[in-house]
């Protein structure tokens, strides 16, 4: 069963002459397991492809699903809920908050959903472990190197076992070495079952993923399944396999 399912989705913002179609009909389907890599010009929808299917932002029209479950049957509180359990966000920013540590950080999400501090500091750590950062969990943001914040926020994605991760520009403010570093984690990471997409101008991050889908004004306008390498991206769509 694919985790996270697009139908037939667009998006529109504005009326009349400042009407803009951020996406158009678009569909899309990740399976449990997949790292799905989207690319495209700025302003062809990528950024806001991410946030209807984070349930950050309601589509003009058309359907979308994570596991299985329709998102337009959801409560404001069930969209929320979903956010917390089941879906991770990544932004190119990082996203951490200043006042907390590394550790507080990624146990900010459990703790949201109701599970004990202990319990939710004790997931945040191994979280933190698993990439390396154990001996970071009580830095604060500031006291961090820009690889560290990232793997900082791609903890605080996954813990508590979160099925689809999504990632805007995962490596844009990274240099290439932890950059590489970062993507290797995002392909760890779908190597233990979690469905990926991610948005990047990267050809490098790209070919780590299993499909890459182009996206020019609001549409997919192809696919290269699989990369053969991050030449292959730099032509554009129809030019892998």
């Amino acid at each position: 069963m694919s985790v996270l399912e697009l139908r037939g989705v667009s998006k529109t913002y504005g009326q009349g002459p400042a009407e803009v179609h951020a996406l158009a009909g678009l569909s899309l389907s990740v399976a449990a397991g997949e790292m799905v890599a989207v690319m495209g010009p700025s302003g062809s929808g990528k950024s806001t492809l991410l946030t209807i299917a984070g349930s950050l932002e309601e589509p003009t029209s058309g359907e979308v699903l994570v596991g299985g479950a329709a998102l337009s049957g959801m409560s404001r509180n069930g969209k929320a809920r979903l956010r917390r359990r089941v879906i991770g966000y990544v932004f190119q920013d990082f996203n951490l908050l200043p006042g907390l540590t590394a550790a507080e950080n990624v146990a900010l999400p459990l703790e949201l959903d109701g599970v004990a501090v202990g319990k939710a500091r004790a997931a945040g750590l191994a979280a933190l472990d698993g990439l390396g950062l154990a001996g970071r969990a009580s830095r604060f943001p500031d006291e961090l190197s820009g690889g560290e914040r990232q793997r900082v926020a791609i903890a605080r994605a996954l813990v508590g076992a979160r099925q689809l991760l999504l990632a805007d520009e995962p490596s844009g403010a990274l240099d290439s070495v932890n950059a590489e570093d970062v993507v290797r984690l995002l392909h760890e990471a779908c190597q233990r079952g979690v469905a990926a997409v991610v948005v990047t101008h990267n050809a490098q991050l790209a070919a780590w993923a299993g499909r890459v889908v182009f996206l020019r004004d609001g549409q997919v306008t192809g696919q290269t399944t699989p990369p053969t390498g991050p030449e292959s991206l730099l032509a554009g769509p129809g030019q892998g396999r």
